[in-house]
């Protein structure tokens, strides 16, 4: 079987294009995955039922996430010899996973499910995979555990937050990924390109049944992986080698919606009285997150999907600029400058209804 594996991989690794190669294996996986799953899902009645906070009006299949999960695995299994690193994003990947899958099916405590994301946070960090920017000193190593294990717990748990709208957690992802993908090309890092293609192909696949009107949802077991694979990606990067403010600023920037909300729902929270410990911020459930805020202003759920999908592809285009050359640079401050004013154009049109009233 692994003479097999090693025949299919150096056969893939001449193939030109590589990276159009594995955008489309693993979108076609994930395409016909999703389709399965969801008819399992369906018969086996692991739904998401609808209730007062949540948006959607009828029982959806979820365990989508599972469809993609196989996608990407499958497509790093068959086109990659896998590094340290990249088995403790897919070993702690699949701890996530399969605690968000009990989840799905059998709700469990929100206390239990951080200790399993802290669990895999460490068993990435044993593979090698850890912030790296403070003395060799044992407070320093010690400070990079700590700040490692908050980055990747507070990012499974950002995407997470938005699974709230057909496509969001997805979508953003992609455009995560991408970003991620383009800034690993600029810097030579195909290895770490190819590894973002993967997930960006498998989560387009995916999202074809995931946008408005989604027929099948990401669960917990999708949102708390991708989010868990993006902060551990963002972690194995070397994105500036001579320089460290920017390599840590980088994928902070890239991120930075899933950061943005984070934080202010949790000031927010405390402010307000909502939340008074740790123990009730974990457990706490809102309809305050950005999407949410968004459709009480006026706009609709796909003009406020994509939205804050211009938004995050506007900041993943700062981040990419940061490492850019200056000719690469003009191009993508163009396409910035696109990517705003369409936003402008969304936030004009419940403008336009409310003055022609």
């Amino acid at each position: 079987m692994r003479d097999l594996l090693q025949s299919i991989h150096l056969f893939l690794s001449s193939v030109p294009l590589r990276w159009l190669f594995l955008l489309v294996f693993s979108f076609l996986l994930a395409f016909l995955s999703t389709k399965v799953i969801g008819r399992i899902a369906a018969k086996l009645k692991i739904l998401d039922q609808p209730n007062e906070r949540k948006i959607h009006k009828k029982p959806t299949p979820l365990l989508g996430g599972l469809a993609i999960f196989i996608s990407f695995v499958a497509t790093l299994i068959f086109n990659f010899n896998f590094s340290r690193e990249l088995k403790g994003v897919v070993i702690g990947g699949t701890i996530i996973l399969i605690i968000g899958l009990v989840d799905d099916i059998k709700h469990i405590p929100a206390t239990w499910k951080l200790i399993s994301q802290v669990l895999a946070s460490s068993i990435l960090i044993l593979y090698g995979v850890k912030l790296s920017f403070l003395p060799n000193t044992w407070w320093g190593n010690a400070g990079e555990v700590l700040l490692t294990v908050i980055w990747v717990v507070g990012i499974t748990n950002a995407v997470n937050f938005f699974d709230g709208m057909d496509g969001l957690a997805t979508g953003l992802t992609i455009i995560g990924a991408l970003s991620f993908f383009i800034v690993a090309e600029i810097t030579g890092q195909s290895y770490l390109g190819f590894l973002t293609i993967a997930l960006a192909g498998s989560c387009l696949g995916f999202l074809k049944f995931n946008f408005k009107p989604a027929s099948i949802f990401l669960g917990d077991a999708g949102s708390t992986f991708l989010g868990f694979t993006l902060a551990g990606i963002a972690v194995m990067g070397n994105w500036a080698e001579k320089n460290p403010k920017v390599a840590l600023s980088l994928p902070i920037i890239i991120l930075s919606v899933f950061i943005f909300d984070m934080i202010y729902i949790t000031i927010a929270r405390v402010w307000d009285g909502r939340v008074k410990n740790f123990k009730e911020w974990v457990e706490y459930t809102g309809k305050d997150h950005l999407h949410h805020r968004l459709v009480a202003l006026g706009f609709n759920e796909t003009q406020t999907v994509l939205l804050i999908y211009l938004i995050a592809a506007c900041l993943g285009l700062g981040g990419i600029n940061l490492i850019a050359t200056e000719d690469l640079r003009i191009y993508f401050e163009f396409i910035q400058a696109f990517f705003i004013f369409m936003i402008v154009v969304i936030l004009m049109i419940p403008g336009r209804k409310l003055a022609s009233k």
